[in-house]
């Protein structure tokens, strides 16, 4: 049962929902069946349990003692019982945004011809509308739906010599159209940065002409989501970037904060990421800025909870901008935000970033010598990390013993990528190489210097290398 639809959809909802929804079930509205009921209850008892998987004989003795086993009746409660848990999902939904009920009020009255009702309903309405707290996409397709009920209400069809509210009709149809447009146009090109697949959208060419001839710039989506779209496709004119930030102060806000963190922010950050990948270090402070302004924002915490990813990125550039206090801050303040499971280990990483850029070595060592991550990437990032604070102490035993440690690693985990693989041999096959040259050996330290460059694009923390074999010169 525990690999069911109906399993897997009870198990998403947390205690409080498990309460909502038992009073959804037992509606005399919803269903009249109390056995269905019983049924959930067992589901939900299972889910909060540890007990083994249960057969569907035992659910069935549980609510029906006394009657032999049927498995179509059974199969009948269980696809019941998923339409009714579906159901109230649906109702959640709809009830989140307080809109959708006056809409279909209004529609509701105007198909019965209540007309005493007419006024009060679209009043209440127009007054949800504009106190909904954004100016996002949804809000003008939701002001295009309430003015197409008014024309229907009002019946201006029949109504020949009243100004009919048309024009409101296909202006607030516009916002909607040209900002959806524009953000799938945005995700055609993000995802075509990744990797050539050929979309086929139409209208936007028309689009980008009528925006070129048009001034859409206090209508939030439109003018944000233009001005990303301008940055995928001109990257190279860092002014659409820079205008973008622009906007972003003065309308993020009007965005719920999933949105503007995952489409609007990251959009910037990555161009930022482009841009620093190309040498273009101005990006550093940018990125680090935008970071500050998400977290002071709390756009990144959106679901409650910060990734393991992001968490790490924010540490890497504040400590590459030199930012230590602040980046010791932000571990400190937010690691309450990482997953519980990967709290302990994620904390201890990153410090152990910030205690390398310090020169902290020992702190380094502190935090990361009895580590071991589950996801090899940090595995891989720690052991690079030791590698360079044992040269640094000059700590010559365990360097060498973590040499062995980590070609072993690479060597056991088959599923990190053979490129990567070959990445991190050569970091051990050139700190190896970098620890018995002598520093009056001019021609080996060429030598090395050489190859090294020679390699520069599969060799994991090249700018290191590079910089001791740059001390080695200078010696």
């Amino acid at each position: 049962m525990q690999n069911s639809k109906l399993f897997a959809i009870i198990s998403s909802l947390d205690k409080y929902e498990e309460n909502k929804c038992r009073k959804y079930i037992e509606s005399p509205y919803f269903n009249r069946d109390s056995n269905i009921v019983k049924f959930f209850d067992l589901f939900v008892k299972e889910v909060n349990s540890e007990v083994p998987e249960q057969e569907k004989a035992v659910y069935w003795r549980s609510i029906f003692p006394n009657k032999e086993y049927n498995d179509v009746r059974f199969r009948k409660y269980c696809s019941d019982l998923l339409k009714l848990v579906e159901g109230f999902l649906a109702q959640q939904v709809y009830e989140e945004t307080s809109v959708n009920p006056a809409m279909n009020l209004i529609e509701a009255v105007e198909r019965r011809k209540i007309e005493k009702l007419y006024s009060g309903t679209m009043r209440s309405a127009r007054k949800l509308l504009d106190n909904y707290p954004y100016r996002d996409i949804q809000f003008f397709f939701n002001q295009y739906l309430l003015e197409k009920k008014y024309y229907h209400l009002i019946d201006f069809d029949t109504r020949r010599g009243a100004k009919a509210n048309v024009e409101e009709i296909s202006k607030n149809l516009d916002y909607f159209f040209i900002s959806e447009k524009l953000r799938l146009g945005c995700e055609v090109l993000s995802r075509q940065s990744i990797k050539s697949i050929d979309y086929e959208l139409n209208l936007i060419e028309e689009i980008r002409v009528h925006l070129s001839e048009n001034n859409y710039s206090e209508i939030p989506p439109v003018a944000i989501f233009e001005k990303i779209f301008l940055m995928y496709e001109e990257p190279e004119n860092e002014g659409h970037y820079f205008e973008l930030k622009e906007l972003l102060e003065n309308y993020g806000g009007y965005f719920p904060k999933e949105q503007a963190n995952e489409e609007l922010y990251m959009s910037a950050q990555n161009y930022c990421i482009k841009k620093i990948n190309q040498g273009n270090s101005k990006f550093l402070k940018e990125l680090f800025l935008l970071y500050k302004t998400i977290l002071e924002n709390e756009v990144i915490l959106a679901k409650g909870e910060l990734s393991p990813w992001y968490f790490r990125n924010i540490v890497f550039i504040g400590c590459r901008v030199g930012e230590f206090e602040w980046t010791e801050s932000f571990v400190n303040t937010y690691n309450k935000y990482l997953p519980e499971s990967q709290r302990a280990n994620a904390v201890k990483y990153n410090l152990a970033h910030l205690y390398f850029y310090q020169k902290s070595y020992e702190l380094v060592i502190e935090n990361l010598r009895d580590v071991e991550f589950e996801d090899f990437s940090y595995n891989l990032n720690s052991k690079t990390m030791l590698i360079a604070t044992y040269y640094e102490l000059d700590e010559v035993e365990p360097l060498f013993s973590l040499f062995e440690s980590f070609r072993t690693y690479l060597n056991r985990h088959k599923e990190i990528p053979h490129e990567r693989r070959v990445y991190y041999q050569n970091l051990i096959k050139y700190s190896k190489k970098l620890l018995k040259i002598m520093p009056s050996d001019r021609n080996g330290i060429s030598k090395l210097k050489a190859e090294v460059l020679k390699n520069k694009n599969s060799i994991a923390s090249f700018n290191w290398l590079q910089e001791k074999i740059a001390e080695l010169e200078g010696t």
